[in-house]
């Protein structure tokens, strides 16, 4: 009966003492404290951020006073050539400006905006001297950007090769049939060293991907604003 008597008086002035509590301490403090207990269990949930997607897909962004340029060699039949610049396709399977042979695109290096584009299918006929003219019609201060998608050097005369090379090219000579072909230039200007200007491929160097035909290639970086 003790033990009993001195349970319950223990018992009574604890709930004396937290009715007593209670009553002094602000509700909004007693539910927050509830809240932050309930929540000591639960796990948190950790999310990566999602990375930000940069200018014509690349990886890391082209600093201020920068134009982003990628330019993507077609691969078999199916994969079609692409050239991006700004952040703007100019020559895709999307905009249905992208065929056989070489293509190319000229920009205003000023503004930054494409003046024209075309491709020249050096297989199917004799569009060597229709490239040529294109070319030299790009006014100075442009940039060109070129690719192949299939075949561009089999009707692809010296004379084009000579003026292809004398805007930068090394690898124009070395063109072979269905070989890939990615070209940065400029013209009235010069581009600086330092940035990817030219790339050539060959061979199926992915085990018959695209049976035998030359896996696709690229090259892509960042244009200072300020070179003319």
């Amino acid at each position: 009966l003790v033990k009993l008597a001195g349970f319950l008086l223990t018992s009574l002035a604890a709930w004396y003492l937290g009715y007593f509590f209670a009553a002094l301490i602000p509700k909004e403090i007693i539910t927050a404290s509830i809240a932050d207990l309930q929540d000591i269990g639960k796990k948190p949930v950790l999310r990566a951020p999602v990375p930000k997607r940069q200018k014509c897909d690349h990886w890391s962004p082209c600093s201020p006073g920068n134009y982003a340029y990628r330019i993507l060699s077609g691969g078999g039949r199916a994969k079609l050539a692409k050239i991006c610049f700004e952040d703007e396709l100019l020559i895709s399977e999307e905009k249905g400006n992208v065929g056989r042979g070489i293509n190319i695109a000229i920009v205003n290096y000023k503004t930054g905006k494409v003046k024209s584009t075309e491709f020249f299918d050096m297989w199917g006929g004799d569009h060597s001297e229709e490239m040529m003219t294109f070319i030299q019609n790009a006014p100075e201060g442009s940039l060109l950007l070129m690719v192949t998608h299939d075949d561009g050097s089999s009707r692809l005369k010296n004379d084009a090769k000579k003026l292809v090379e004398e805007l930068g090219s090394k690898e124009i000579w070395n063109m072979k049939f269905r070989s890939s072909w990615a070209f940065l230039a400029a013209k009235g200007f010069k581009l600086p060293d330092n940035i990817q200007k030219e790339k050539i491929n060959h061979s199926d160097k992915t085990k018959n991907r695209y049976n035998g035909w030359p896996a696709e290639i690229q090259i892509e970086g960042c244009i200072p604003r300020d070179l003319i």
